[in-house]
């Protein structure tokens, strides 16, 4: 990549001029921003396992089954498919019609590798990013599929780390935005960290079309395990951790990029200890400057103002997990208990429904 290339991407990061693109991160930052219905992997009081769309009520409006735990997904930009990944390590995505539930493809992980419960799609819906892991040497990557051709495998692009997690776009097209976990994980070793003291996080910056790593930002410790972000559509990239450190030093759990750096926020003792080292969704609103997380460890979410890290709103919601925009400006919260929650930055948080089953990890 030339100078003038680089310089035209470091400005365009800087949040300047962002396009409103569509994507798993950026499913409802369309214009006249109103979505009608979302979706999330969930399980069963049986044991069994799916996904499920539901509308603004919370009322089911299809389930798909499938053969085991799924994290997250992506809804593609065309079409009407909706992708959604096996919880890590997952060897196998699905892609289903966003409007009935049926499924259209499955997709297993190549021979030594295993998905890590994440995708993105190109603007076009052509191309799904999908980041991955090849276990045994512990390789990070970023797998690309040709959804035009089924879902075939186009091509393989190389973080240079351990343990990506969420990836998104970033709104000037171009750039993929990478939470590397640093985690040495192993499917032989269920989940067992394999690497606390080497570990290596990171904010990785990629082009999407080449693969070439463009930027590369650290957080301030490196057991600050980067593992969910989402990107405003002004460029504004929000960044959440889960600290793999003793429990009671309570660092910052969430940052902000800008210029070229990761600024880290970090709230009063007793949010962070309700926080509980560990935050599973971060949501940047398209509609003002509001950013909302979850932890479900310590059942607790939040509402911070994205610009300054201003606290707002506290709430306590037990195993609290996935996190939405709603129209209006609030935030739609998912907990492994059935339970789904408005949430916003001026009023207490509001109950939805209580329905018999375990919202997953994410909503989309």
């Amino acid at each position: 990549m030339d100078r003038r290339r680089r310089q035209l991407l470091k400005t365009a990061l800087a949040g300047s001029a962002a396009l409103s693109l569509s994507g798993c991160s950026l499913l409802p930052r369309k214009p006249g921003f109103n979505p009608e219905q979302y979706s999330a992997a969930v399980g069963k009081p049986d044991g069994t396992f799916g996904v499920s769309a539901f509308d603004l009520k919370g009322q089911p409006l299809w389930f798909s089954p499938v053969k085991t735990r799924c994290h997250s997904g992506c809804t593609r930009p065309v079409g009407n498919q909706l992708v959604f990944f096996e919880r890590r390590p997952g060897w196998s995505f699905y892609v289903l019609d966003a409007r009935t539930g049926k499924r259209l493809h499955q997709i297993d992980a190549a021979q030594g590798e295993h998905f890590v419960g994440h995708g993105v799609f190109s603007p076009d819906g052509r191309w799904l990013y999908a980041t991955a892991s090849r276990y045994e040497p512990g390789e990070g990557i970023v797998a690309v599929y040709d959804a035009e051709q089924n879902y075939q495998r186009a091509n393989t692009f190389e973080l240079a780390g351990i343990g990506p997690h969420q990836i998104t776009l970033h709104p000037e097209g171009e750039t993929l935005a990478i939470a590397l976990g640093g985690i040495l994980t192993h499917p032989d070793y269920d989940r067992l960290k394999l690497n606390l003291d080497t570990m290596a996080p990171a904010l990785i910056l990629m082009n999407r079309r080449s693969g070439e790593i463009v930027g590369r930002l650290n957080p301030s410790h490196h057991q600050q395990s980067l593992r969910h972000l989402d990107v405003h559509p002004s460029g504004n990239v929000y960044v959440a951790y889960q600290h793999q450190g003793p429990r009671h030093e309570m660092p910052a759990l969430l940052a902000r990029m800008e210029h070229n750096r990761l600024t880290e926020i970090r709230f009063d003792d007793e949010t962070q200890a309700g926080l509980a080292n560990y935050i599973a969704s971060v949501i940047a609103h398209p509609e003002n400057d509001l950013v909302a997380a979850a932890s479900p460890v310590g059942g607790t979410a939040v509402v911070f103002q994205g610009s300054t890290g201003k606290l707002l709103s506290t709430a306590s919601i037990p195993d609290c997990s996935g996190v939405q925009a709603l129209a209006g400006g609030d935030f739609l919260i998912s907990s492994g208990q059935g339970k789904l929650v408005r949430l916003g930055a001026h009023q207490p948080a509001q109950d939805i429904v209580q329905l018999p089953l375990y919202w997953d990890h994410h909503l989309v």
